[in-house]
């Protein structure tokens, strides 16, 4: 799947999303999607669209946001910064969805 639009910063995307359904914000944690404390398994997720961003001057400025989506209908966004996370098992598992997501790219 291919992305249709880039908005030019992160907040204009996340307010895109919002505006088509992705209304939870999730947090990324080992290999569950968390929302307060209700957690999610993130390997029940498709990444459904995102979008990067990279820091005109500053790599720390860098950020993904995904637009992610369950079967059962639950809809939300992630924020990644660079170097996403210093926990390796939440790293595999957005490397997990961003492998799922390329898979249906054609």
């Amino acid at each position: 799947m291919k992305q249709k639009f880039h908005y030019a910063t992160v907040t204009e995307a996340i307010e895109q999303l919002r505006k088509q359904g992705f209304t939870l914000d999730f947090n990324l944690k080992e290999n569950q999607l968390l929302i307060g404390e209700q957690a999610y398994p993130a390997d029940e997720f498709e990444i459904v669209d995102l979008y990067r961003y990279e820091g005109a001057s500053d790599p720390g400025d860098e950020a993904t946001v995904y637009a992610l989506a369950s079967p059962a209908g639950v809809k939300g966004i992630l924020v990644t910064g660079y170097g996403a996370s210093s926990d390796p098992i939440a790293t595999e598992t957005l490397n997990k969805l961003h492998y799922k997501y390329q898979q249906t790219d054609s």
